[in-house]
């Protein structure tokens, strides 16, 4: 058995060296969400404005123009930068880590990596800071145009926790705030607390103390839970201090506090949460919920807007599609910013700012909307992603111009290195997703679609050739075992088409090999297993161009 265990990796590799590339000549997308169908009156917009995983958004308005980073955990180019003329409508203009160098995301699960970041801008500079939970800790990143280059991570070795945010001050003065342990010994599980420190913007560190603003929540003797995602804002000679609070599931909230000082001490509003929808019956319709984790921006003409995630979710409280990017106005009363009454639930079509482009569509990034890729530009589109970096260059635009070749590689989806695995975000609850490939000429080489939760939660739509004929196969994870659920054999010639389309919980996998129409392979499997409720985690689903190299059959 030893002897054959340590043949397996030579297996695998003599299948990489002699696997077919596999080409693809086009994928497309198709979002048709029912709650998404009624027509916009003048002036609205459709909520989440980035639909999909597309969590913990941070932002902030430099000039006429507002830039937003979201996380994306183990997942490369990581941290996507957007750019909008008037937080509705956003471009994604580039990606703060597109380096391989700059971090390596090799051995952790998908929802480790890069926790929530956020943006500053500062005397002509932007800076990120952000945390890599399992890879260094606490980092800054700077760059002159938001769009990149962004320089190469400093790491911040003296900030322990998560969630950490630059403000700079209108004496010149920088602070740092980050979530943390509380001094002594946390009460209860979930006792974090708000930390402060000042910053030394030419040194790039911390300096000086360290001190407490926030112990626990707004009322530690309630035991509230996970303090964290702070930003501190400065409006009229007050020190407001936003964070998240009661987890990322169905508790969270968002929360604000007051002070004459960065210091403190800080006063909570006596109405808070500001925003939640936890308060709300289970089985309305259209249900959002995990709402929280928000960031303040103001606009250009005075008013206020609050970006934040939420998840459309169905059933008993499942959600694909991960935590999205939504977008509602900023009230002051009595001098507090509160975002939405309590017991109200976030609507999907709002009124705009004052400033929205009244002809612009918020596809392929909000609403329904139909996104194909030819492949026929010099560079991946700013939609595609990898599962961690790659160690070398796997995905091919060049070897025959007008399609995607893919080298595969060994790794299979459940690893947790880089497979060749090209992702794109499920962004509705009901979509299809197609694409046109070549089949392989010899065997050695699967491919196809994948519909991509985690390592763990996963289906593969593959084929591959045996003999003259070729094996069509759904693949299913959803735990520790990887099964075969369908299968068959069908004469094709050189092209195929696939197909994987979801309706809420329903995901059903559909070929086309002869060029007369789709045929099912398998219908209505059970598509609750790629929802954050069954496979965990803080990232979405992800659909895309899957090749795997295997030892021949």
């Amino acid at each position: 058995m030893r002897a054959l265990l340590l043949l397996w990796p030579l297996a695998l590799a003599a299948a990489a060296s002699a696997s077919e590339p596999v080409h693809y000549d086009w994928f497309e997308y198709a979002g048709r969400d029912a709650a998404l169908e009624a027509p916009l009156p003048p002036g609205h917009y459709r909520n989440p404005v980035l639909a999909g995983f597309y969590p913990d958004p941070a932002a902030i308005r430099v000039g006429e123009r507002y830039y937003l980073v979201n996380s994306t955990f183990s997942y490369f180019p990581g941290l996507p930068i957007s750019e909008s003329r008037d937080l509705v409508h956003w471009t994604t203009i580039g990606h703060v880590i597109d380096r391989p160098a700059q971090m390596d995301f090799d051995g952790q699960r998908i929802s480790r990596g890069l926790f929530a970041a956020t943006l500053a801008f500062h005397d002509g500079l932007f800076y990120v800071v952000c945390t890599e939970v399992d890879g260094g800790g606490n980092f800054v990143v700077t760059a002159q145009d938001p769009a990149g280059p962004w320089s190469d991570p400093v790491w911040l070795k003296e900030v322990d926790g998560i969630d950490p945010s630059l403000f700079f001050d209108d004496d010149g003065k920088a602070y740092l705030l980050n979530n943390g342990e509380p001094e002594g010994e946390p009460r209860y599980e979930g006792h974090r607390a708000i930390w402060i420190q000042q910053f030394d913007v030419a040194a790039q560190r911390t300096v000086g103390p360290r001190k407490v603003v926030v112990n626990g929540g707004v009322d530690l003797s309630r035991r509230p839970i996970w303090i964290e995602g702070p930003h501190l804002y400065k409006r009229q000679g007050w020190y407001y201090l936003s964070a998240a609070e009661g987890g990322t599931g169905p508790q969270h909230s968002q929360v604000v506090l007051r002070s004459r000082s960065p210091w403190g001490p800080y006063q909570p509003y006596e109405h808070n949460p500001i925003l939640t929808q936890r308060d709300l019956p289970d089985g309305r319709a259209d249900p959002v919920v995990n709402a929280g984790h928000a960031d303040l921006v103001e606009a250009t003409d005075g008013s206020w807007w609050a970006v934040f995630l939420a998840s459309r979710s169905y059933g008993a409280g499942h959600y694909n599609t991960g935590r999205e990017t939504w977008l509602l106005p900023v009230r002051w009363k009595h001098g507090w910013p509160t975002i939405l009454p309590a017991g109200q639930a976030i609507a999907q079509v709002v009124a705009g700012p004052s400033s929205m482009r009244r002809d612009a569509v918020q596809a392929p990034l909000g609403g329904n909307f139909t996104w194909r890729d030819e492949f026929d530009r010099a560079t991946l589109d700013n939609a595609w992603t990898y599962l961690r970096a790659p160690k070398r260059p796997w995905a091919d635009l060049k070897a025959r111009p007008g399609e995607l070749t893919i080298d595969p590689l060994a790794e299979g989806l459940d690893s947790l290195h880089n497979p060749s695995f090209l992702a794109r975000r499920q962004q509705h609850l009901t979509f299809d997703a197609s694409a046109a490939l070549d089949v392989p000429a010899q065997p050695g080489t699967a491919a196809g679609l994948a519909a991509f939760q985690n390592e763990t939660h996963w289906y593969f739509l593959g084929m591959r050739r045996v003999g003259e004929r070729v094996e069509l196969f759904l693949e299913k994870r959803a735990g520790d075992n990887t099964e075969t659920v369908a299968r068959t054999q069908v004469e094709a010639g050189v092209g195929l088409k696939l197909k994987i389309s979801g309706d809420a919980g329903a995901y059903s996998f559909a070929y086309d090999a002869d060029g007369h129409g789709w045929k099912w392979l398998r219908r209505d499997e059970d598509g609750t297993v790629l929802s954050t409720s069954v496979a965990g985690g803080f990232v979405g689903t992800m659909l895309g161009p899957y090749a795997r190299a295997e030892p021949a059959r």
